[in-house]
């Protein structure tokens, strides 16, 4: 017997037979049969581990242990979808894509949103080599041993596939499979799990892959990506995925205009019900490639797609009372204390008050039958009061007057429509909530150090700042609760760690209010380091792309503080970075120096990223349109006609991918 050939075989079969039954839905032989082919192959990998692979159908059943998931950073940045939740809204969605595209015609894809915990797995040469959640969108975990034992993920494709590329999908779990885990767990007095999302999200971290094979997960593909890919359209990618052998939903369709769009909408609003999985709304795409590519990214978003969410399931409860919490910029938030109810597939007890104005709008009073939605927000909130149940004798709620925490009394600047704590620097949740914003994974990203850490760090008088985190040591950290010596040596070397963070990083870990990720990227690539920006003027700011005067007078205010100052000094001194360090391109220039373009196409020589980059890389700026400021628009094949008619009417001169290239030359 050709073991070798016998092994490769039954791999091909068993692979086969997973894909019948797991993807297809069609299974061709019985459980047992399947069940004998798989002890036989695991006989044989035992006897010969000369020929042990990675991507055996043998290894679906699990068993590696991961202690610690490794943060990886996404080749590609997987973004979040910008939400809509009327027809007006995708109505107006149209017009704005039309405006940068002009008058080409557009057809979309509809696809169902999953409700599931979204994955990005890498394939090179046709094998599964890596899979990483989300994360943040720019780097999440490596869950690859875990996501192997999902049997509709193929470890191995078939057909002609690319080199190198990554598919997009949703882990979830089918509403039987959840089930039938929560009767298990029932029967054994154990507490059942809340929702499907939740589960199918917990399952991807659990350690032990053994404990994840055992659990029915399944992953549909909505997305690829990767260097020429052969295929042009959303829908073509689709269908292409199904014939190497990922699990693509069938009820995704192509639309040929947005009533049909309408159409796909309504039915699903009616029938979403009638499947096997948890499904919240539609994601409209626009399905041509090269238009996707044209329309590109917003900071967060891509704008060549949008999610519409169906209509909110709403409850009825009984509000008991009403709690007030502080931020870490001081602003004071309501939230109702509801008796527990099923909400969207979770028990819900707190929901979202907004600020005075909504409760006085609503006439909200302890005691209250009131409707609970879970909208477009990840926090409940009540939409109306059910007056027609409200007791007798309640009395209107009065929103309160000083800080629940530090008894300051509340500030309520006009245009804004919360109160504020002004004890800044004194009100504990403010100073906790500082630091929690300081070491978290947008920020420096300090590992062994959490939100709770943080607050039992400074409830034991062991810091009061975020630069105090960088005097801690570990025998002060020992005395603590649940603080163990390795744990104490974690915390203190993940802040060691945290001092090559980068200046753009540090500058959005100091939480300087309105300053987000973006704002904090422009600026630092603007004054370069922490000094030039504190010496700015509101003018030189306001001046900045982008950054406008609430902004503006924002850092002003921040860096005028005293205290603010002193920890900046005390971070330099620890050796955090507070200066930009910018990777130099050996073969960079300045030639063009002072020069903005517009790049508009596809390219062959250069990737859109990769030209954007030499751009910058040679001293000129990349302009996301074309405006009087705009020099030279690069463009490439089917290149947007709004874009060329502009560039045209205001004579910006167009040039070839050649024309740049003999440009840097």
């Amino acid at each position: 017997m050709d073991v070798q050939k016998t092994i490769n075989n039954l791999r091909e079969e068993l692979n086969l037979h997973n894909h019948n039954y797991y993807v297809l839905d069609h299974p061709t032989i019985s459980d047992y049969e399947f069940d004998q082919k798989l002890k036989q192959l695991q006989d044989l990998e035992s006897q010969y581990p000369d020929y042990f692979d990675e991507n055996s159908p043998t290894q679906r059943v699990g068993g590696d242990i991961t202690k610690n998931f490794q943060t990886v950073v996404h080749e590609h940045r997987m973004y979040s979808l910008d939400n809509s939740y009327s027809k007006e809204e995708l109505i107006d969605w149209e017009k704005r894509i039309q405006k940068i595209l002009g008058d080409v015609p557009l057809e979309y894809t509809c696809e169902l949103k999953y409700d599931g915990a979204s994955i990005s797995i890498t394939y090179e040469n046709g094998k599964l080599k890596r899979a990483v959640t989300r994360g943040d969108g720019i780097q999440g975990d490596d869950v690859t041993n875990n996501i192997k034992t999902i049997k509709s993920i193929p470890l191995k494709l078939v057909g002609n596939f690319p080199e190198k590329f990554d598919v997009r999908g949703e882990i979830i779990l089918p509403f039987a499979g959840f089930e039938k885990m929560n009767q298990e767990l029932i029967e054994i007095g154990e507490t059942p799990y809340s929702n499907p999302r939740n589960t199918a999200s917990g399952s991807l971290k659990l350690q032990d892959s053994a404990e994840v094979a055992k659990r029915p997960l399944d992953c549909l593909l909505y997305f690829l990506i990767g260097n020429k890919l052969p295929f042009s359209s959303q829908i073509e990618g689709l269908e292409t995925a199904r014939s190497w052998g990922f699990k693509v939903p069938k009820e995704a369709k192509l639309a040929r205009n947005l009533d049909h769009v309408f159409q796909f909408i309504d039915f699903w609003d009616e029938h979403r019900h009638k499947l096997p999985y948890e499904t919240d709304g539609v994601v409209v795409k626009v399905n041509d490639f090269h238009l996707q590519e044209e329309l590109g990214f917003t900071a967060k978003s891509p704008r060549w797609a949008i999610a519409y969410k169906f209509k909110s399931e709403q409850v009825a409860t009984v509000l008991n009372s009403i709690s007030y919490q502080v931020g870490r910029t001081g602003a004071i938030t309501p939230v109702a204390n509801l008796e527990p109810v099923q909400l969207a597939g979770t028990i819900v007890k707190r929901a979202s008050l907004h600020n005075s104005d909504q409760i006085e709008k609503l006439d909200i009073r302890v005691g209250d039958t009131v409707f609970v939605e879970k909208g477009g927000e990840i926090i409940p909130k009540i939409i109306a009061v059910d007056l027609s149940k409200r007791p007798q004798n309640t009395l209107p709620t009065n929103y309160i007057t000083h800080c629940p925490e530090c008894h300051s009394e509340l500030i309520r600047t006009g245009g804004e429509a919360n109160h504020y704590c002004p004890n800044f620097y004194g009100c504990p949740p403010q100073i906790i909530g500082r630091i929690q914003h300081f070491i978290s994974r947008k920020a420096m990203d300090i590992e062994g150090l959490g939100g709770e850490t943080v607050a039992l760090l400074f409830n034991n008088g062991l810091v009061q700042n975020y630069a105090d985190l960088y005097e801690l040591t570990v025998d002060q950290i020992l005395p603590l609760e649940r603080m163990a010596q390795k744990s104490a040596e974690n915390l203190i070397n993940g802040v060691l760690n945290s001092k090559n963070v980068s200046f753009e990083r540090v500058l959005y870990a100091l939480g300087i209010r309105y300053v987000g990720e973006t704002v904090a990227k422009k600026l630092a690539k603007h004054y370069k380091n922490i000094d030039s920006l504190s010496e700015a003027s509101l003018l030189d700011l306001v001046l900045v792309d982008e950054i406008g005067d609430k902004i503006a007078q924002s850092v002003i205010e921040f860096f005028d503080n005293q205290e603010n100052q002193n920890s900046i000094n005390r971070l330099k001194e620890y050796g955090v970075q507070l200066e930009l360090i910018e990777k130099l391109n050996p073969n960079a220039t300045n030639k063009l120096e002072g020069k903005t373009f517009v790049v508009s196409g596809v390219f062959s020589t250069f990737s859109r990223d990769d030209l954007k980059k030499a751009i910058e890389e040679n001293g000129g700026k990349v302009g996301s349109s074309i405006s009087p400021k705009t020099d030279f628009v690069v463009a490439g094949d089917n290149m947007g006609p709004a874009k060329l008619e502009k560039a045209s009417k205001l004579n910006v001169p167009i040039i070839s991918e050649e024309d740049f290239i003999q440009m840097l030359k």
